[in-house]
């Protein structure tokens, strides 16, 4: 019950209290706002289980989880901290439209790890501060090539890495991708210059990839060609299926592409071993090694004057990537993840102001709580305390009792006619002391050998010495039920009267929104909403407080009545013992008592009763 209570209140304190944040870890004093972005590799997320390493990480904000009121129209003032709150991460603004409500943003994470949540911070809300974008570090030197296409359709595709292997001249058209803009091609290659960045030495490694949204899937079509005399390495689809050749070995059969829908396609080559890889998926390989390659590549088509050049690609193709290093299948796996239109590896958590609360939702509400009802939601959250205070240790010291009479139940169901040895055990003493039953087992015991040391025989114990015992017992029975139900009055109180209290200040805060409507004359919705709903904070803050007490209160009682069991049960239990060890046979209910047989008490009312007659 504690636990199901703790969990309770978590979920409430995270919606009544979103995104809380202190002055002591905020970046920089100048920045009023932050929003938490997670880069979640867990199963629940991107559910990626080899390192990653370092990574340009696509940050997608839009209306659905970001408002762009509070950043500048060019996005210049935005930075990227990393969880230690000091270190700032690189990042590339590819669009940034607060008038259409969408931005795509590359942030160079230094390490991404497999089965974590990691988080970094986007701050924004200084417009004076300057644009630091720089697409140059966010690429890592091993990318030779990066395309994001956009540009304007007339403009050639310029590189953002710091190769600056911007292409010949432009292709195609300008379209919607599945990141910002794409490149439209229907067969007209895109070509690249020859330089040294993009050379392919003998048996060298090579990265390539690319979003692709092919527009049909019949023949072959080419996406990536360099050839060099003899020496050609082909990347494109045949007949919807992806493959990779290597001067004329092809990689083994896959799956085809789907038209008309973005996939990604990635190919890596390293030593001997060429792989192909569709959505992060490692789809086919070749046993190949490359061959040396220095002069010009194609992107969407064959390289100009090849004799019996392919078909060049029909589609859309997006993001473009050349690396003179064979990337890790856990970083295309990544960027396949996190690149596509529904990604879960990149997760997007509250807006927060700098003065600690989530601006987005319930702190415009607790801004527009009047005085009167801060007073009464201060007197609740004295109630709330107080009330989990007392539940708290009733739950540990109902427990601890519990548990304790457990042992003592079995220590005692072993102890047959001995009935004190249990008060001689000093382990027991030290091991049953949180007992109640050890509690009364002592009395009981001590009034024994209070009589033994008055001198009476205690062999031969009277029903009324019985009785005597006993009731000595339930008068520690008593006072055990007592402290058991101490400070329980608390948790009825808040139960009855917490509602109570918040209605009060709903009703308060509803009257001086009214009062305030009347003396300002307006009646427009916006200027009564947000008092009233400030106003219903109060009565979600009683019920805060009294639904847990009661539940707690039900648990409670319940486990003192369960012990209150256990003692009646015992007291039972240890009379009839001592009765049948102890007892007076002569004095039980049945016997035939002689005149000798009859307690003193009783032989002088005997002895009276025969003088008056």
């Amino acid at each position: 019950m504690l636990r199901n209570l703790i969990c309770l209140l978590a979920l409430v304190t995270s919606i009544i209290l979103p995104s809380v944040s202190h002055a002591a870890d905020w970046w920089q004093e100048d920045w009023k706002f932050r929003k938490q972005i997670s880069v979640d590799t867990t199963p629940k997320g991107g559910n990626i289980t080899e390192p990653v390493g370092r990574a340009p990480l696509l940050v997608r904000l839009h209306t659905g989880n970001f408002s762009f009121e509070g950043a500048a129209d060019n996005g210049s003032d935005l930075r990227f901290v990393a969880a230690d709150g000091k270190t700032v991460l690189n990042h590339q603004i590819e669009t940034f439209n607060p008038a259409l409500g969408i931005a795509t943003i590359w942030v160079d994470v230094p390490q991404i790890k497999p089965g974590v949540r990691q988080d970094i911070w986007m701050y924004y809300g200084n417009k004076s501060a300057p644009a630091i974008a720089n697409s140059q570090g966010v690429f890592d030197p091993g990318y030779a090539l990066v395309y994001h296409f956009g540009e304007a359709a007339d403009v050639a595709p310029r590189d953002a890495t710091a190769f600056a292997n911007h292409a010949q001249k432009a292709a195609g058209a300008v379209v919607d991708g599945v990141i910002g803009r794409a490149l439209q091609l229907a067969g007209q290659p895109l070509l690249l210059p020859a330089s040294p960045s993009l050379a392919i030495p003998a048996g060298g490694e090579l990265t390539f990839s690319a979003w692709l949204r092919p527009a049909q899937l019949n023949g072959k079509q080419l996406v990536f060609a360099r050839r060099d005399g003899v020496n050609a390495v082909l990347i494109g689809i045949d007949q919807g299926v992806p493959f990779v050749e290597v001067n004329g070995q092809r990689s083994g059969q896959a799956q085809p592409l789907t038209a008309g829908t973005w996939q990604h396609l990635a190919v890596t080559a390293h030593g001997q071993q060429v792989l192909l890889f569709v959505n992060g998926r490692q789809v086919a390989s070749l046993a190949a090694s490359m061959p040396a390659i220095a002069s010009a590549a194609a992107i969407g088509g064959d390289v100009p004057g090849t004799t019996a050049a392919l078909a060049g690609f029909s589609g859309v193709i997006d993001e473009v990537r050349v690396s003179k290093v064979a990337r890790t299948a856990a970083l295309l796996q990544a960027d396949a993840r996190a690149q596509g239109s529904e990604s879960l590896l990149v997760q997007y958590g509250a807006d927060e102001e700098q003065s600690g609360f989530g601006f987005a939702g319930l702190s415009f509400l607790i801004k527009a709580v009047p005085f009167d009802a801060w007073i009464v939601l201060g007197v609740l959250a004295f109630m709330m305390v107080q009330t989990w205070m007392i539940m708290i240790a009733k739950f540990r010291n109902t427990r601890k009792i519990l548990v304790a009479n457990e042992a003592f139940r079995e220590a005692f169901a072993r102890v047959g006619t001995r009935l004190e040895v249990l008060a001689d055990d000093k382990r027991a003493a030290a091991a049953l002391h949180e007992s109640v039953l050890w509690r009364v087992y002592l009395v009981a015991i001590n009034e024994l050998r209070v009589r033994r040391q008055q001198g009476a025989d205690i062999s031969s114990i009277s029903a009324v010495t019985i009785e005597a015992i006993r009731v000595s017992m339930d008068s520690v029975r008593t006072r055990e039920m007592l402290k058991l139900g101490a400070q329980l009055g608390n948790l009825s109180n808040a139960i009855a009267g917490g509602p109570y209290i918040g209605l009060l200040g709903t009703v308060l805060g509803i009257m001086v929104v009214f009062l305030g409507t009347a003396m300002a004359g307006d009646v427009n919705i916006n200027a009564i909403a947000p008092g009233m709903a400030a106003a219903l904070m109060a009565t979600a803050a009683g019920l805060f407080v009294a639904i847990p007490a009661l539940f707690g209160y039900n648990r409670i009682i319940g486990r003192n009545k369960e012990i209150g069991a256990d003692m009646r049960v015992f007291v039972d239990e240890f009379v009839a013992r001592l009765a049948e060890v102890h007892g007076d046979s002569r004095g039980m209910p049945g016997t035939v008592h002689s005149e000798e047989s009859v307690p003193h008490a009783d032989m002088a009312a005997a002895v009276s009763f025969s003088t008056s007659a």
